[in-house]
């Protein structure tokens, strides 16, 4: 179960990433038709920083709302919490208990994707606008040596 977790994690992971770069990219995309820059014309160095901090608040929320509420709705999960809903429904009593057989087979899916959740959240933030900034940087310093 836990390889089942990371392979889960991967898609939550990629999805954060590209809505923030994509937005990042949209951003620049507009500036560039604001600046009258063509297709291929290039931004300074502070309007490709300003799209990213841009681009960085605004998706902020989201990414952050689709970590907390995996790593929340996980918790029980990984913790093993079950109840009985016969009993609740019939008897008016969950019988809740912690552990078991149900735990034994999904806690460590869910601790994998909690923990790696976390963990690539931060990164993805801090990272991946990063290292866009850098990407573009050595595009423009390559473009720029090219045509010397």
């Amino acid at each position: 179960m836990t390889g089942v977790g990371i392979v889960s994690l991967a898609g939550i992971v990629v999805n954060n990433g590209i809505v923030l770069i994509d937005y990042i990219d949209i951003l620049r995309r507009q500036m560039k038709e604001e600046q009258g820059l063509g297709e291929n014309g290039r931004l300074s160095l502070q309007d490709e920083i300003e799209c990213i901090i841009l681009g960085g608040k605004t998706r902020l929320r989201p990414v952050l709302l689709t970590a907390i509420t995996t790593v929340l709705g996980l918790i029980p999960l990984a913790i093993g919490f079950n109840f009985d809903f016969y009993g609740l429904l019939n008897e008016l009593n969950p019988h809740i208990y912690f552990g078991g057989d149900n735990a034994d087979f999904w806690s460590p899916m869910s601790w994998t994707v909690i923990f790696g959740l976390t963990t690539s959240t931060v990164l993805t933030l801090i990272m991946s606008p990063v290292m866009f900034l850098v990407a573009v940087r050595a595009r423009n310093r390559f473009i720029k040596e090219s045509k010397e």
